[in-house]
């Protein structure tokens, strides 16, 4: 009977400092911490932190490795489609630099080879007198 008492008694004093520990990593109840246990809960904090930015780093490149292969994907999908329709295909793919200096095709159709545009900065009443 005693040794059902002790076990209850030690697994209240779990919940209360896993409690109390939780409460700390929330930033609540940091009054009664010392500087020590300030920065061991900092230290906490930043390995979570660390794990957590390294599995969304992970998460997100899989995505954008499966996205491309679904870009990858459908433009084959619609070269096959065009092929069926008798329609011309795409015309040669330009080679143009995303963010991180790699190469990425990009189809050209022939609409968009001959477009203009004109950047005019001013208010509306001088460009009035302007050709757009």
């Amino acid at each position: 009977m005693q040794h059902g008492k002790d076990d209850t008694c030690s697994m209240a004093k779990k919940i209360d400092f896993i409690e109390a520990s939780k409460q700390k990593l929330l930033g609540n109840c940091l009054e009664s911490c010392s500087i020590e246990e300030l920065q061991q809960t900092e230290n906490q904090l930043e390995r979570s932190l660390s794990k957590i930015r390294a599995r969304k780093t992970q998460l997100l490149r899989e995505q954008i490795e499966k996205l491309k292969e679904e870009g990858k994907n459908l433009f084959e999908q619609n070269a096959k489609l065009r092929e069926k329709c008798g329609m011309q295909p795409l015309g040669p793919s330009s080679k143009i630099k995303d963010g991180q200096n790699r190469a990425v095709c990009q189809p050209q159709t022939p609409d968009m080879e001959d477009v203009e545009t004109d950047l005019v900065i001013g208010p509306p009443e001088r460009r009035s007198g302007q050709n757009l």
